[in-house]
């Protein structure tokens, strides 16, 4: 596909990315063609009802939307209505249910305590590694902030099973993001907004997509569209991919999910996590629950099973492995893409980091906005 003087762009992946760049350019009256080889929108986030039960499932693991960002709020709701939602996950650990992010409730629980915030800060502080004075990996950092045993419990095996990887060749960036709180929260996030679409994200990105400037291929590769003039590219494919990996493929984790049904409540709680390695399976999730507003429509319930693995030429993307053992390779990927002409790469997959549902949101509304301002727009 070669940018040549033409008046459509083409826009790959028809996931929040490409939706949002391919809305924004049609309002500003710039006509898009939006590709994606699956047979449906919004990518990983693709919500659709289940046929036999008709639970509201998503079909590639659970999607909570949460964000700080007040335009992103705003942007969103022009096209559905969101339903509040707290996530709250558990954890089964040897057995025993408890809840994540580590809290106090947690510590006490898992201890056998009843410690008061000070106290427990306290107790967690002098279990702590102090020798390691700047955490480098993730089981660093775990060791570091939370000493050995809720490190062991609760993020040594799942990070194994979820990663394929050892903890200590994992940067501490990833368990950063997890916050320890010293009080009975148990929300798993911590932004002003937390919803989920009340009719999926799946209408969402539909009636983004839906403008008579945007025209919209399902089922088409984008490099079934190699021969056809476009005035610039937006790709949110794997930046490997786009090069056809001609110097080495980067490296991904893609999931399994194993579909079963059972009568009345399965589990009693949206997700939850199971660490002990001995389990194959990193997490389950009940589908009724991710929409609790909406009375069951049977007496049976959708569980997913999900299973982590290393990605193969065949897969689905799901999680970029950024580890320094590829950083040359990531490094070259990044300098050509920085000088490719007429080529705007974007989303997770294009720029190889993990983007939560509103990041990617704000940075196609930066590229649309970019692009529009070399135009003169």
């Amino acid at each position: 596909m070669r940018p040549v003087a033409a008046t459509r762009v083409a826009i790959v992946g028809a996931g929040f990315t490409g939706a949002v760049i391919a809305r924004t350019l049609a309002d500003a009256g710039i006509a898009s063609v939006v590709m994606d080889e699956r047979r449906h929108v919004a990518g990983n986030c693709h919500t659709e009802r289940d046929a036999r039960t008709g639970i509201m499932l998503h079909l590639y693991g659970p999607h909570i939307f949460h964000t700080d960002l007040p335009h992103v709020w705003s942007y969103i709701q022009r096209f559905g209505e969101m339903m509040p939602f707290v996530l709250r996950v558990k954890s089964m650990v040897r057995g025993q249910v408890y809840s994540l992010p580590i809290n106090l409730h947690t510590i006490n629980q898992f201890f056998g305590r009843a410690m008061a915030p000070a106290e427990a800060m306290a107790f967690l502080a002098a279990q702590a590694r102090d020798d390691i004075e700047e955490p480098r990996s993730f089981e660093d950092y775990a060791l570091r902030h939370l000493g050995a045993p809720l490190y062991e419990a609760f993020f040594r095996g799942y990070t194994r099973k979820q990663w394929g990887i050892d903890p200590g060749a994992l940067p501490a960036a990833i368990l950063r993001r997890l916050p320890i709180r010293f009080n009975y929260d148990d929300n798993y996030f911590a932004h002003r907004w937390q919803a989920i679409p009340r009719d999926g994200y799946g209408a969402i990105v539909a009636r983004m997509l839906d403008h008579p400037k945007i025209e919209v291929r399902l089922g088409c590769r984008f490099e079934d569209a190699a021969s056809e003039a476009f005035a610039h590219l937006f790709y949110s494919g794997s930046v490997d991919r786009y090069y056809r990996y001609d110097i080495g493929r980067l490296t991904y984790r893609t999931l399994d999910f194993e579909r079963s049904y059972h009568a009345g409540d399965y589990q009693g709680t949206a997700l939850m996590n199971h660490p002990d390695e001995d389990i194959a399976h990193t997490r389950v999730t009940e589908h009724r629950h991710f929409a609790p507003w909406e009375q069951p429509p049977t007496n049976e319930t959708v569980v997913f099973h999900e299973f982590s693995r290393d990605c193969g030429p065949n897969d689905i993307p799901f999680y970029p492995v950024d580890l320094a053992a590829g950083a040359r390779l990531l490094a070259t990927y990044r300098e050509r893409a920085a000088n490719e002409r007429g080529v705007t790469f974007v989303g997770r997959l294009g720029r190889f980091a993990y983007l939560d549902m509103d990041r990617a949101i704000d940075q196609a509304m930066t590229a649309a906005a970019e692009y529009l301002r070399g135009l003169g727009r």
